[in-house]
């Protein structure tokens, strides 16, 4: 397959020898943080994060200027500023005859709207029986009672993490589906549609050539309506991709040149056409799990991953970002343990330093555990309590 060419890409996409780095660094973490995080594992398990109690937490109080008191430049401006559903998800489901809490769609958002944020992702476009406009609002019909709503609480539609076909080639059924959801999106307004998966498992190079098709086919189609198709990721996908070696009894590579698969994935997908939400969560875990792998002359090699410079060398290819945090963890294999935004360890303010671009890509607020089957409140309190970080980031002074 011959590449496509971005001509923001800088490097040769065959990842050198690094220097060997602490775990600290891996982590992205700096010194004070990191040494305070280990002594609470030290002592039997990671505390709690104590909401108020970060250096970052200042309720920005709904300004949208480049500086603040002297404070330093606003890294996230307050119309970018926005949060995937998912993390909301036991809202939008909850009966409204049952709770005196916001549910459905439409409370959803008046309540997101008084956090601050000005930009929602969906992650479907169901929610509970009872509440307005009934189970699921995925038709024409839905999108414009969804858009009401967006419009009347002061919110845009981003993106989605929808429906892309599993077919390929393409059927009839599945084209036609996917043609009805970049409808949707336009109705909602939406610059973007994705999806909450990898483009394949897969760590061979074969499959994610066929995976490159498919996506550009699917690109095509969408930017033709208008729309920005965007694929996300796991921590699996900046793994290294199996691209050379010796072969497997079923003829498959079995070493990596050390180009990570989505790396690969943004040279041989066409860059007017596909597009990546980076999950920075993710990209983290991948740093702390991917450090090592065989070369094709079999020698163990080292390449520590630098979320933040993969998007540097790809900026605009970027339009979106999941920003979501973690706390360290030395026992569940990933490095992290996923808690609200700003109460964690992972460096945002560097890292949206470092990508710049502020006024183009958009972060969504996302916190896979934030509902609670004990706590009913707690998902969209600690919506508030991210809102608030995200809006406090400043750029730091020289």
């Amino acid at each position: 397959m011959t590449p496509f060419t971005d001509p923001s890409r800088t490097d040769s996409g065959t990842a050198a020898d690094a220097p060997d780095e602490s775990l600290r660094r891996a982590l992205g973490v700096n010194r004070r943080r990191f040494l305070s995080t280990c002594t609470a594992v030290a002592a039997g398990a990671v505390a709690a994060p104590v909401f108020g109690a970060s250096p970052v937490l200042a309720h920005d109080g709904g300004r949208d200027h480049d500086h603040d008191h002297g404070r330093g430049q606003i890294l996230v401006p307050a119309d970018k500023r926005g949060i995937i559903l998912y993390t909301v998800r036991d809202a939008t489901a909850r009966d409204p005859l049952a709770s005196d809490l916001p549910s459905g769609f439409r409370e959803v958002f008046k309540q997101l709207s008084r956090h601050g944020y000005r930009q929602v992702e969906f992650a479907g476009y169901n929610q509970h029986a009872n509440a307005p406009g009934g189970a699921t609002l995925e038709s024409v019909q839905g999108a414009r009672l969804l858009r009401s709503w967006l419009d009347e609480y002061g919110l845009r539609a981003q993106g989605n993490h929808g429906f892309i076909p599993s077919s390929w080639p393409l059927t009839t059924a599945d084209k036609d589906t996917f043609k009805k959801h970049l409808e949707i999106a336009n109705i909602l307004g939406m610059d973007h549609m994705g999806t909450g998966g990898d483009p394949t498992g897969s760590s061979y190079r074969a499959d994610w050539d066929v995976a490159a098709d498919k996506w550009n086919a699917l690109g095509a189609i969408a930017h033709r309506e208008g729309i920005k198709l965007y694929t996300h990721n796991h921590d699996s996908a900046y793994g290294f991709l199996l691209d050379g070696g010796p072969l497997d009894d079923q003829g498959r590579p079995t070493r990596s040149s050390g180009i990570r698969k989505l790396e690969y994935f943004l040279e041989v997908t066409d860059p007017k056409v596909v597009w990546l939400e980076m999950d920075i969560f993710w990209a983290h875990v991948a740093q702390y799990k991917f450090r090592e792998y065989t070369a094709h002359d079999g020698s163990t090699r080292k390449n520590v991953f630098d979320p933040a410079g993969l998007v540097v060398r790809n900026n605009r290819r970027y339009p979106l970002f999941h920003a979501k945090d973690g706390v360290v963890s030395t026992t569940n294999g990933m490095g992290y343990d996923m808690v609200p935004f700003g109460t964690g360890v992972i460096d945002y303010t560097t890292f949206f330093s470092r990508v710049g671009q502020r006024n183009y890509h958009n972060p969504m607020i996302e916190d896979d555990n934030s509902p609670s089957a004990s706590d009913p409140s707690q998902s969209l309190r600690e919506a508030k309590i991210s809102y608030d970080n995200l809006a406090a980031l400043r750029k730091r002074r020289h």
